[in-house]
């Protein structure tokens, strides 16, 4: 029988009784389920029998693992899962949780990964310092392709603290870590009541060279209930071997209301090289950008990026990510021009359950008009926590925007001072099928020199998001 991380605890506690409700369903598997049931050794519990039409049988954990163990092996797979699922939902943690790592590798088996990622979080979820499932769920995420998500696991791993002979393991399988998904599609969907669906603001007069002009009401802050739908297809192209590929990637996003003249809606067609180099990964990309608000053309870019992953340490990683475009603003030719933009990023595990980012970004916009060019910057700090079956994350980003003259319409430069903060949790204990609910809040404030820029908006979304 393949001994999993907690058979240990198992084969000391194998004199243990399992629950009378396991057993009756032993009766109700088959009559072979029963028969192996008895064979219990003389020190443990013994099989009643209570009249001819009526039998109850008594079982320790370990022999119910052994007739799953049967089970699988003669093809009973329904059977099987069946009473790995009654096992997870034992009173003792020990024996729930070596039925759910069990169960995970019957399911990894037969092809389901995603149900068997879940169940290695449900463990995690219960014994965050439980490396070896941790491990395991991070060589899984690599073979599903969620690269990032396995890197993640590995940095808590290392902040948990590793034996030296693991943590050399450890580091070589992160070294190893190339895998990539050829294809995929994601899908996410969510409620958003927001209090400034347009970013819009709430002043009722606009300071000009002319004096004072009273805003319209349509150009003011709107409220509304909308929906937030994101979603990505891609695929990869195998260049040769040691990790280069090609990536096509198409991504889109729209925030979409009852009063459609408000609908923001954007879609990316994005394609060029991925190279591995050591535990270096590298991305470069060119692509074209189409954004729709109120249902008409707004803007239209085309790019060149190239972003870097760097592993420092065995907890800790950074990103970089440059870019260039030329806009084209259907709306404004004095808004046409390029851009030219800059993020470095840290992310730590502190510990198993816990980890922070510092983000922070550069955009230098170099358009027709100089009243419309600016250099900004923001500085973010992510941290999250995880508490149990839910994950808690908090997000602090502020920034400061600078126009390189004023428009010719007002007095001043354009000068923005901007704060967000986002608090959000996931709750896994009410996932399905590998997507969890989640709840985020978030508050923005952008103070402007100009009336036009200065707002401040208040946003809930409410939706599904992936649970590992």
């Amino acid at each position: 029988m393949t001994v999993s991380p907690t058979g240990r605890v198992l084969r000391e506690r194998a004199s243990m009784a399992f629950p009378w409700m396991i057993a009756l369903q032993l009766l109700a598997l088959t009559a072979t389920a029963a028969t192996a049931a008895t064979a219990v050794p003389p020190s443990g519990p013994q099989p009643v029998i209570d009249s001819a039409t009526s039998r109850s049988v008594r079982a320790t954990a370990a022999d119910v693992f052994g007739i799953a163990e049967n089970f699988s092996r003669s093809g009973r797979i329904d059977e099987a899962e069946r009473l790995l699922e009654l096992l997870s939902q034992d009173a003792d943690s020990d024996v729930r949780n070596e039925a759910r790592y069990r169960h995970s590798k019957l399911l990894i088996a037969m092809g389901a990964p995603t149900r068997a990622a879940l169940l290695l979080r449900r463990i995690l979820d219960e014994k965050p310092n439980a490396t070896p499932v941790r491990l395991e769920l991070a060589g899984l995420l690599d073979k599903m392709g969620d690269k990032e998500g396995a890197w993640r696991q590995l940095r808590a791993a290392q902040a948990a603290g590793l034996p030296p002979a693991v943590a050399r393991m450890v580091d070589r399988y992160s070294e190893a870590l190339r895998a990539f998904r050829r294809s995929g599609t994601s899908f996410e969907v969510a409620l958003a009541p927001d209090s400034n669906i347009n970013h819009a603001t709430s002043s009722d007069r606009l300071g000009t060279v002319f004096g004072d002009f009273e805003i319209d009401d349509d150009s003011k802050a709107t409220s509304g209930l909308g929906m937030a739908v994101r979603g990505q297809t891609y695929r990869r192209f195998a260049l040769g071997g040691d990790g280069r590929n090609l990536l096509v990637r198409l991504s889109g996003s729209g925030n979409l209301y009852k009063r459609s003249r408000f609908n923001d809606v954007a879609l990316d067609l994005g394609a060029g090289p991925e190279l591995q180099l050591g535990a270096n990964r590298i991305n470069l990309e060119g692509g074209i950008t189409q954004r729709w608000f109120g249902q008409k053309p707004y803007m239209r870019s085309s790019r060149l990026g190239a972003s870097a992953s760097l592993p420092l340490g065995r907890r800790a990683q950074l990103r970089a990510q440059l870019g260039a475009a030329l806009v084209d603003n259907r709306l404004n030719d004095l808004a046409d021009g390029a851009n030219f933009s800059g993020q470095i990023s840290i992310e730590r595990a502190l510990s198993a359950t816990t980890g922070v980012a510092l983000i922070v970004s550069g955009l230098r916009e170099s358009l027709k008009d100089p009243g419309y060019s600016t250099t900004s910057w923001r500085f973010g700090v992510l941290g999250w926590r995880e508490l149990g079956r839910a994950t808690l994350t908090a997000e602090a980003e502020m920034g400061r925007l600078r126009a390189d003259e004023r428009l010719s319409l007002f007095p001043d430069n354009r000068l923005d001072r901007y704060l967000r903060l986002s608090l959000g949790t996931s709750v896994r204990r009410f996932g399905f099928g590998g997507f969890a609910p989640v709840a985020r809040v978030v508050l923005e404030r952008n103070r402007s020199s100009i009336a036009f820029y200065d707002y401040k908006r208040t946003r809930t979304e409410v939706g599904f998001e992936r649970a590992f």
